[in-house]
């Protein structure tokens, strides 16, 4: 064996390779291949040069590309032999080459870890009790009837503004030194108390104002607020409300709840009850998932590959590239963001990182995997979900993938029942 591997770390190995006697013959004979077919030598048609000639003219070059194939063919022969599971690519270093006689060089390769998950029979968790409730019910319904919903104004003067009512109302926003910004300013503004379009305080600053109230409300902008100037900053607006408007939604019969897709009022109450609670499921599911990971991971402490926190850091980067582009962001504004974030986004990314490694760890110790029974029953549960055909949602996780991508989360969803049933879950 012509080389040996130390560990650097808990996922770095430095391979260290010594060649005494070094025969280039058959790497020389390749690489002179390879280059023929890219040179232009004047008298010959491209790739026509005779290979003696090319390997005179190009010997120096031949030489370096023999030994680069010569390197690369020891390095993955010994990872194969040492069973290594490589991130990344290698960083080769110390390389002493003797001209057809001698090479020693190292390889530095990341590796993924080994996780070994402490006891978990100990730990405790509480999981959120769901419950839904009729007001719940009754907010989807206005939302099916929105389309069809009356604004009106509310006749009755001494009507106080309250959350679900629309005020009607000019503002003009005055700063500590008393200027008083064009894009702190509106006419007739329509607004639903409660929406949490206005920065908070607003609104309820709001509530109890009558039709032709004046009111100042003081308040104070948020640190994390989009523009710079603004943040902290404390501002009074001058508020009049003109109008209270009301929305009157038409009665939901069953003629209705049928041009909605639903068999009868009793059916929409129905099934809208079993999606809020799937939905609310979920997301307990979900928190309680996030805090089981959040314990496994201060409970068991291990490097990661850099090389998986530089692709993760990427994948985080490219998903919010989009959400801030839909938000009005341009590059600039959203490389200003990344700029400040960038912290918060390597922590976030080590934590994903360690996720997955603990996940597949704890996978493995369960022979846990996802079979295509699993993936049958999972795009059944997404089609009932979104209300689409079954063979839609099939054709959609037909692209290796994003079958892959639903794989990899059954996997991930089994382990977490398969945890569930070893720690204690209230």
């Amino acid at each position: 064996m012509a080389y040996s591997v130390e560990s650097i770390n808990g996922c770095t190995k430095k391979i260290a390779f010594n060649f005494d006697k070094l025969d280039l013959t058959e790497q020389i004979k390749s690489a002179v291949k390879a280059k023929q077919k890219q040179v232009n030598i004047k008298g010959f048609r491209k790739g026509k040069a005779p290979l003696d000639m090319v390997e005179k003219m190009y010997g120096p070059q031949i030489e370096s590309d023999a030994l680069n194939q010569f390197v690369q063919k020891e390095f993955f022969e010994a990872v194969n032999e040492e069973k290594l599971r490589v991130v990344g690519y290698p960083n080769f270093e110390n390389v002493n080459y003797d001209s057809g006689k001698s090479v020693s060089f190292d390889a530095l390769v990341e590796v993924f870890p080994q996780v070994e998950v402490k006891d978990m029979s100990k730990l405790s968790f509480t999981k959120e009790k769901v419950e839904v409730t009729d007001e719940e019910v009754e907010n989807v319904k206005k939302n099916y009837l929105n389309s069809r919903a009356e604004m009106k104004e509310v006749e009755d003067e001494s009507t106080t503004l309250d959350k679900g009512l629309f005020a009607v109302f000019n503002f003009q926003g005055e700063k500590e030194d008393g200027s008083k910004p064009e894009n702190m300013k509106g006419e007739e503004f329509l607004l639903e108390i409660g929406s949490g379009q206005f920065i908070p305080g607003f609104e309820d600053g709001m509530i109890g104002m009558k039709k032709g109230d004046k009111k100042v409300i003081d308040l104070t902008f948020p640190a994390d607020y989009h523009v710079d100037e603004l943040k902290d900053a404390k501002v009074k607006f001058d508020v009049e409300l003109l109008e209270v408007k009301a929305k009157n939604y038409p009665e939901f019969t069953d003629e209705l709840a049928k041009e909605f897709g639903f068999d009868s009022v009793e059916d929409f109450a129905t099934k809208t009850k079993e999606n809020l609670v799937s939905q609310k499921e979920r997301q307990a599911q979900e928190k309680l998932n996030q805090e089981i990971l959040e314990k496994l991971i201060s409970e068991n402490s291990f490097e990661v590959p850099s090389a998986l926190v530089s692709q993760q850091e990427e994948y985080l980067k490219q998903d919010l590239t989009r959400t801030l582009k839909q938000q009005g962001f341009n590059d600039d504004m959203a490389e200003e963001y990344f700029s400040k974030w960038a912290g918060d986004m390597t922590e976030k990314a080590v934590f994903q990182v360690k996720s997955g490694l603990i996940l597949d760890a704890l996978a493995n110790q369960f022979k846990v995997e996802a079979s295509d029974e699993d993936f049958n029953a999972k795009v059944e549960e997404n089609a009932k979900m979104s209300g689409l055909d079954v063979e839609q949602v099939k054709k959609y996780y037909s692209e290796a993938n994003v079958k892959q991508n639903l794989m990899y989360a059954i996997r991930e969803e089994k382990t977490f029942s398969k945890i569930a049933e070893v720690v204690t879950v209230k």
